[in-house]
């Protein structure tokens, strides 16, 4: 019975959002509204609408109806799949990793290039269905092949669970190019959110390895590459804005198996031991960051030790979730990259770091900053209700940047 009410409360609101989102999208040149005013209301739709979802999410949780992650999944992965005639779609399955491959139908004389994406979510949203449509966008608009990994996630899986599940497809995928008509001298990964971190993961992971195809490009969508240095501007600039790192850090803790009671010492550095912030420091620090983007910036990192709360969270600082750390004789032998960051984003600035690492390296790197951008814009590419147009701008910065390769 309970769990009947909190679904009819949940669409009547749902129902209500996507009203008065038709009313501003439909008529807001009738009625006098500039543009600005109605993606403002948008963002703040949809904000609510993402909040609504994960509070109500964690209260059937306690109720002990379903999970969180489950009823996030069952809210937010309800949609239509758009198919386009030109793009052959086929489902497959690389051992237990689902993955699915777009071509474009066109006949072509000779291979072509390769596209693998992992999509964002933080292991809890995020699915094949969700960026169906923007990866048979991406096929079409740059003649590739791209193969979208459905990686495995919360609640039934945790770290490292989705990055060895992306790591094992890409392999798969590079040692069997031709089967697929890819050309092994132009393989891209790409992702967005956790999708970019696993980007970097890989990236990292296959380099002076002889027995696969060597990467050409990579492509970071509003990255989060670390979890030491949690007090950077972008965290301090952006905290109400979606996703808000509180209810992030939530899930990341349940993703890496932390206990949530050590959520605040994460966010406020109280984990970092001296030794390691002496160590990282020198690339972690605000200092490394522009001018620009240091405004109503307070030094308040990091907070005083508890080893306690070291012990038991020192997975986080490990290279693998945390790329931006690095060894400088591993990142000078990455592929190039296409970088993109969002103004309303948390992670921005973890974005803008790696792109000096990249480049005090001697790595190529193309950096598109979105300036009305804001993190997970990317799943909404394909959306009627919640465009904007930071989403057909970050594709146009991806396709420039795919057919230049």
């Amino acid at each position: 019975m309970i769990a009947l009410l909190v679904i009819l409360l949940t669409v009547g609101y749902i129902l209500v959002l996507g009203f008065s989102l038709w009313i501003l999208t439909e008529y807001w040149m009738v009625i006098d509204v500039p543009p600005a005013i109605v993606h403002t209301m948008k963002f703040r739709i949809l904000h609510s609408y993402g909040h609504l979802i994960f509070t109500w999410g964690c209260i059937l949780e306690k109720l002990r109806i379903c999970s969180m992650p489950r009823f996030c999944q069952f809210a937010l992965h309800l949609q239509l799949i758009r198919k386009d005639p030109r793009v052959v779609v086929t489902n497959l399955r690389f051992g237990t990793i689902r993955v699915r491959l777009f071509q474009p139908k066109a006949v072509s004389s000779c291979p072509r290039r390769g596209v693998i994406f992992y999509h964002g979510g933080a292991a809890v949203i995020g699915c094949l269905d969700m960026y169906h449509s923007m990866c048979s966008f991406l096929a079409l608009k740059t003649d590739s092949v791209v193969l979208s990994v459905g990686y495995r996630k919360l609640p039934d899986y945790h770290h490292p669970v989705c990055f060895r599940d992306c790591l094992n497809a890409t392999i798969h995928f590079l040692k069997t190019l031709d089967i697929y008509g890819v050309d092994p001298s132009r393989v891209v990964v790409s992702g967005d959110s956790l999708g970019a971190i696993i980007v970097a993961f890989i990236s990292q992971a296959l380099v002076g390895r002889t027995d696969i195809p060597k990467l050409r490009g990579q492509i970071l969508v509003y990255p989060a590459l670390q979890g030491i240095n949690l007090q950077l501007p972008s965290h301090q600039q952006n905290k109400n804005v979606p996703v808000p790192l509180k209810e992030l850090m939530t899930v990341l803790c349940r993703y890496f198996t932390i206990d949530p009671s050590w959520k605040d010492a994460l966010l406020k550095g109280a984990c970092v031991p001296p030794h390691i912030w002496e160590k990282y420091k020198k690339w972690l620090s605000a200092d490394n960051l522009p001018e620009r983007f240091r405004y109503k910036y307070q030094a308040e990192f990091p907070a005083s030790f508890n080893e306690a709360a070291y012990l038991e969270t020192r997975h986080v600082f490990e290279v693998e979730n945390a790329p931006l750390i690095a060894d400088d004789q591993i990142v000078a032998q990455l592929p190039g990259a296409l970088i993109v960051t969002c103004e309303w984003d948390s992670f921005r600035d973890d974005g803008l770091l790696y792109k000096k690492r990249l480049e005090d390296q001697g790595v190529p790197v193309t950096w598109y900053h979105a300036e009305d951008g804001f993190h997970g814009c990317l799943a909404l590419f394909s959306t009627v209700l919640f465009n904007f147009p930071c989403c057909k701008k970050i594709m146009s910065a991806i396709v420039k940047y795919l057919r230049d390769i």
